[in-house]
């Protein structure tokens, strides 16, 4: 395994010391993000609510055809639970960092692929106008994958669309069988310097 992830260490570091150009941008999008509860052989998936996410990015071109792109994005994420007449919200902040690969399949146009990781910065849950802390019923870190393709207006102008699986278990919690996991469609735009 530590041979693995060595190499491919190397070869990023190559990549990136043998990439044509860099450059460094800002992005601003919307996020609809849902959650989707499993436990006791049930799976519910919340509704929906409307986030903003917000960062920067370094795109490496490494060719005419591909790049790396990491990012540091703000996130804002959760669900809304109703069940008889009650309404639950989970509103979650996140700084993500995913790296891109980027495919430039027509110069103005790529499609993107990478994983992510989601570092909790806090975790709030609204029941009957009342707000509270649950930051101790999540992990610290989410683990997922995105999938998203790009179109550049101008040589500094772009949007971006992305979905986010989640991959990994968010809940923190000791009772058996509960996995919470998240998920996020994102359409942003962006400008790179």
């Amino acid at each position: 395994m530590k041979k693995i992830i060595l190499s491919a260490a190397a070869v990023l570091i190559f990549s990136f010391a043998n990439a044509q150009e860099a450059k460094y941008g800002i992005k601003v999008g919307m996020n609809i993000a849902n959650q989707k509860f499993e436990g006791n052989g049930v799976t519910l998936t919340a509704n929906s609510i409307v986030g903003i996410q917000v960062g920067g990015f370094a795109e490496v071109k490494l060719n005419d055809k591909f790049a790396i792109q990491p990012e540091v994005l703000f996130s804002t994420e959760g669900s809304k639970l109703k069940s008889e007449g009650e309404e639950f919200a989970f509103n979650l902040s996140y700084i993500n960092v995913p790296v891109m690969a980027k495919f430039y399949p027509a110069p103005k146009f790529n499609i993107q692929a990478g994983p992510q990781i989601g570092l909790l910065v806090a975790a709030k849950g609204k029941y009957q106008g009342e707000t509270d802390d649950i930051k101790d019923g999540y992990k610290t870190a989410a683990f997922g994958l995105n999938i998203g393709a790009a179109y550049d207006f101008t040589e500094k102008c772009f949007i971006e669309t992305r979905y986010n699986f989640g991959l990994s278990n968010i809940a923190d919690t000791n009772e058996e069988g509960l996995k919470m996991r998240g998920s996020v469609l994102i359409i942003a735009v962006g400008y790179k310097f």
